[in-house]
């Protein structure tokens, strides 16, 4: 039996690639250029300003929280679009309210 390829995400300059991590405790995003291989922005449960508002970091709440704080950074930064990128994970729980607090902030991926 014949396996399917992965696709494999990139990310361009003007179109960045959103990489998204997720362990038991935290999630963490960062927004990446692979043509330069550098990171654009980042932001984790452990952001200070992700802290003070939530004790928590495994909750759907707080990973909406760290979209929306991405998102507003991405904005400032004059980053419309992204890749999403979920890393074999399932978009449901924490990685789906990681993307529509993106959303919310005004992304489109």
């Amino acid at each position: 039996m014949k396996s399917k390829g992965k696709k494999k995400i990139i990310g361009t300059a003007e179109k960045p690639r959103l990489c998204v991590f997720r362990s038991n405790q935290h999630i963490y995003a960062q927004v990446i250029d692979d043509t330069k291989s550098s990171t654009l922005v980042s932001c984790s449960t452990l952001d200070l300003e992700i802290r003070e508002q939530s004790e928590i970091g495994r909750t759907c709440k707080t990973s909406e929280l760290v979209g929306l704080v991405l998102g507003k950074r991405l904005i400032e930064k004059n980053i419309k679009t992204v890749v999403f990128d979920k890393r074999n994970k399932p978009y449901h729980g924490r990685i789906k309210a990681l993307a529509e607090g993106v959303r919310k902030a005004g992304l489109i991926f």
